[in-house]
């Protein structure tokens, strides 16, 4: 097997640089770690692949004049891009026919945090999904019972006008179990499909620009490289919409919703390990989430809205996760920024060793 090909299998950044500190070799998990190409990096000094970095600049000098193995065990790196990764750091020297080179590993720290908040978003999903299931057979048998005996009741009444009660009985007994199903979600998987997400979010805009009119501007920041997805149609276009919804009426119909799609590469999502995802950003810059709901965000009832349900997030997080995605949300005044990852399925390996 080719060395360059198990080199890129690996989750731990690889970087190869000469006696100037220009870039000669860098592994797929660098790539995903900087956000940027290898045609992009390799050539190029070392300190192009980022704008700011706490990793001591004594450091590097004493593995250049030393020859020094240096572990820095929490090294940041700001990214072009704005964002932030916390790797682990590992320098040492390489000889080759009298060449020196150095070689950098960098193990992202943030992404071990990572996984570890998804499992444990996972298991908040199973364990609200098993207490949502009980509630629903608790609630829905006796639901039938008093819609029944309504409707016998109703026979019996000698005044025509007193059905308007049991009337009231039988269409709020109904209203009930319409909500315990959009709580439980689809009773049947929808089958997937070649899906174009930008189609989907296309109608997303139009939906929602119907609602609240010309005073709600919609951008739209597409990568048009972003191909199609093997995923269940109506399902993402419904997360879509729950999320948009969401964003307009935290503007109150007035401000800016941003549409932005986007690939990453190398991705590790729920524990495996995916070539590319589809990241699609539903951004608006309203007044931000409470922080009194935002580690229950995605749990039924949950809303920051007086008159809102709260299952619109709660179906949108179940959706995701049948698609093994995942849904992130960073939010301040200003801007509130939901991400909802869908990996495309050339899968790599099944489980991340980390």
């Amino acid at each position: 097997m080719n060395p360059a090909s198990i080199l890129n299998q690996l989750l731990t950044g690889v970087v190869i640089v000469d006696a100037q500190w220009n870039v000669r070799y860098v592994n797929a998990a660098a790539e995903s770690i900087f956000d940027h190409s290898a045609k992009r990096l390799i050539g190029e000094p070392f300190a192009e692949a980022y704008y700011e970095s706490d990793l001591p600049l004594n450091t590097l000098q004493n593995c250049l004049s030393e020859d020094q193995t240096v572990v820095n065990s929490e090294a940041s790196f700001f990214l072009h891009s704005g964002q932030r990764v916390t790797t682990e750091v590992s320098i040492q020297s390489l000889h080759e026919n009298g060449i020196k080179h150095w070689l950098i590993e960098l193990k992202q720290v943030d992404l071990q945090r990572q996984i570890s908040r998804e499992t444990q978003q996972q298991q908040q999903l199973f364990a609200t999904q098993s207490l949502l299931r009980g509630m629903a057979h608790e609630i829905k048998n006796p639901l039938g019972g008093l819609r029944g005996a309504a409707q016998l009741l109703a026979l019996e009444l000698p005044d025509e006008e007193l059905k308007e009660y049991t009337d009231l009985i039988v269409t709020q007994a109904d209203r009930l179990r319409t909500l315990i199903d959009r709580m439980m979600g689809p009773v049947q998987a929808e089958q997937k499909r070649e899906t174009n997400l930008h189609e989907l979010l296309e109608r997303v805009a139009k939906t929602v620009r119907y609602e609240y009119g010309e005073r709600l501007s919609i951008k739209r920041d597409y990568d048009p490289s972003l191909p199609e997805l093997w995923a269940m149609t109506e399902s993402c276009e419904q997360v879509f919409l729950n999320i948009a919804q969401n964003a307009a009426q935290a503007l109150n119909g007035e401000g800016q919703i941003t549409f932005k799609t986007r690939i990453e590469h190398q991705l590790t999502l729920l524990g495996r390990r995916y070539r590319q995802c589809a990241v699609i950003s539903i951004i608006d810059n309203g007044p931000g989430i409470d922080d009194a709901i935002k580690a229950s965000l995605f749990f039924p009832m949950v809303s920051g809205r007086a008159e809102g349900t709260g299952l619109g997030l709660s179906m949108a997080h179940s959706l995701v996760h049948q698609h093994q995605g995942k849904i992130e949300v960073d939010s301040e005044p200003g801007n509130t920024v939901f991400r909802i990852y869908l990996p495309y399925q050339q899968q790599i390996t099944e489980e991340a060793n980390l």
